[in-house]
């Protein structure tokens, strides 16, 4: 079934506030929150978290930060209708969000989306070379490009 976002002008504000509720926690356990978001599918809505560290995500891994997740959640009760808590790797094609993240991964294959057209295309699928001065750079078919960070819709590993 296709899973959609959930828009809602405070989604951003309680994703910010669950962000803020959560990482400490996810920190101090030694993994790094790579994504957390809010998504409405055809069951509801589901609170998505994504976690990592450098030996890989385990089952147990996501098992444990799916409880104490889950108590934080209800001691603070943040959302206030019924959801689903997912908690998961962020698998083969990672979400990159932060700069240090473009940084991490560079010489890997990446897709990225910008917000507007730059150079004519919103799309960029290439060799991740690394952040300078606030803008990613990507190789595509040979030809680097430079792409504010500020102007980056979404973009992820392109591994498979």
């Amino acid at each position: 079934m296709p899973t959609f976002l959930f828009y809602m002008p405070e989604k951003e504000r309680l994703e910010d506030k669950l962000t803020e509720l959560l990482q400490p926690v996810i920190i101090n356990s030694g993994y790094e929150l790579v994504d957390l978001a809010i998504v409405k599918a055809p069951g509801g809505i589901t609170l998505r978290i994504l976690l990592d560290k450098p030996e890989g995500v385990t089952l147990a891994d996501c098992e444990r930060i799916s409880r104490l997740a889950g108590d934080i959640l209800d001691a603070h009760d943040p959302i206030s209708s019924h959801y689903i808590l997912e908690v998961s790797s962020p698998g083969i094609n990672r979400p990159l969000k932060k700069q240090a993240d473009f940084q991490r991964f560079a010489g890997q294959k990446a897709l990225v989306e910008t917000k507007i057209p730059i150079s004519g295309r919103k799309r960029y699928k290439g060799l991740l070379l690394g952040v300078e001065n606030g803008n990613v750079i990507i190789s595509v078919d040979g030809a680097d490009h430079c792409i504010p960070i500020e102007q980056i819709r979404k973009a992820r590993l392109d591994i498979l």
